[in-house]
């Protein structure tokens, strides 16, 4: 049957979680000590999808999915929900946000789809929040939390009208970041350098990129390119802290005209 693998999987952590029988680190977790390993397991969903590694993607799925059900069966265990009813509430929301699937209403791109998506969301959580950001979840990574307040804040009007407006914004942020470095103000040199990266998530609003996603691909382009750094200072017999930053940054060098002369 096609819910087998499922159901497999809740009577594994079941049986994990008996108290009788049952696993003593598995016995141990509360929602709280679990949770951690739930964010981590998401961000290596990403990492596979990334690297284009479908064996790794399945498994990294596999591993949310155990965090989904580990979750649910300790809210079983006390009598909040099963995995059963996250399972059909999730469905219930997906029908409610899709009216131009399961109702009247139609949408001829993806771009009505989010508007769609976003009015049913917001009519679904009316009058639950005294304020606007307080549906902005606290445990999102910092730029995905910057980009949704501002998307937030946006939608009411709050916002800079131009691109344009958002680079002189930087560009002062900037200035300010500058000033308090040069003045070696250490108490506001954070906070400035903090209103730089919030104004440039504001700024990938603006420009439709995903913060989160493009600072991720810089991450992995600084690997890719310091290996490659690595590998040139054994071929020319020089070793990694040992060779100084001229040579260092040649080798840089060569790995990025290379790169562009491959694409």
């Amino acid at each position: 049957m096609k819910n087998d693998g499922i159901n497999a999987l809740i009577e594994v952590m079941a049986k994990l979680r008996d108290p009788a029988t049952g696993c003593p680190w598995d016995l141990e977790q509360t929602f709280q000590s679990i949770t951690p390993y739930t964010i981590e397991e998401a961000y290596e969903v990403a990492d596979a999808v990334e690297r284009d590694d479908m064996n790794d993607f399945k498994e990294e799925l596999g591993d949310l999915l155990l965090q989904v059900v580990f979750q649910a069966q300790m809210a079983e265990e006390k009598g909040i929900f099963d995995f059963d009813a996250v399972a059909g509430a999730e469905a219930d929301k997906l029908i409610s946000r899709h009216p131009h699937v399961f109702g009247d209403q139609t949408a001829a791109s993806a771009a009505d789809v989010v508007g769609i998506w976003n009015a049913q969301k917001d009519k679904e959580k009316a009058g639950q929040a005294k304020y606007l950001l307080e549906a902005v979840t606290k445990g999102l990574p910092a730029l995905m939390r910057a980009q949704k307040i501002h998307r937030k804040v946006a939608k009411v009007g709050f916002d800079w009208p131009k691109v344009d407006d958002v680079f002189e914004k930087l560009d002062e942020e900037i200035d300010e970041l500058k000033q308090a470095a040069a003045n070696k103000d250490q108490k506001n040199l954070e906070e400035e350098l903090g209103d730089i990266l919030f104004v440039t998530c504001v700024l990938a609003e603006h420009l439709g990129v995903d913060a989160e996603s493009a600072l991720r691909a810089a991450n992995n382009k600084f690997i890719r390119r310091f290996n490659g750094v690595e590998d040139l200072l054994k071929a020319n017999s020089q070793k990694l802290g040992e060779a100084n930053l001229a040579q260092m940054d040649d080798h840089w060098n060569s790995v990025k005209r290379a790169e562009k002369d491959a694409a």
